[in-house]
């Protein structure tokens, strides 16, 4: 099922059906025709873009939440990477928010990402939680940690647990990793 809030095709789609459905009225009674008629598809077709700009969905917000994090970790930027955890962070590998920041700290300054492009993402919502399986593929720089002692680029999978905040919005709750080059791999492993 689609939403439309999501997409303006689907009422821009009725819109151009009201435009034909409209010329055919128009032609069979010709003395009903009036010069505002015409306005209606318009008026259709912008209140289906201004759906699109003005409301933004749960998975519109998880995949902005999800954009920050890829673009962040490609800056080094942990400030915005703060911004996008909770509070109430936790995984199996750091038990607080102040853990996984001073990891992420440490390891950017240590390794830093030349580039980060995102291979897949699947986002599976049940309010007030959801999860997202996220593949991306990270070069680190050839003067860094990790290009130095193993490689420079890597496929790892993700998997985000995300919960809704008070304020509507999305946030990182948890974070495990789940493969590095197809193969298992979890936080434990990481050194």
């Amino acid at each position: 099922m689609f939403n439309f809030f999501e997409q303006p095709w689907t009422l821009t789609f009725v819109a151009v059906l009201v435009l034909f459905g409209l010329f055919q009225f128009r032609s069979i009674f010709p003395e009903k025709r009036h010069w505002w008629q015409l306005l209606l598809p318009v008026f259709l077709a912008a209140f289906a873009f201004g759906l699109d700009f003005f409301v933004k969905t749960d998975l519109e917000k998880i995949n902005a939440v999800v954009q920050t994090g890829i673009k962040a970790v490609e800056q080094e930027n942990c400030d915005a990477i703060d911004r996008i955890i909770a509070d109430n962070y936790s995984d199996s590998y750091h038990d607080t928010k102040a853990d996984l920041m001073t990891h992420c700290r440490s390891e950017l300054t240590r390794s830093p990402v030349e580039k980060n492009k995102k291979a897949g993402l699947f986002i599976e919502i049940t309010p007030p939680q959801a999860t997202a399986d996220l593949t991306v593929w990270i070069r680190f720089s050839e003067s860094g940690f990790i290009a130095q002692s193993y490689k420079p680029l890597f496929l790892i999978e993700v998997k985000l647990y995300l919960q809704k905040q008070l304020d509507k919005s999305w946030k990182i709750s948890k974070v495990e990793i789940i493969e590095i080059d197809k193969q298992s791999f979890s936080w434990r492993q990481v050194r």
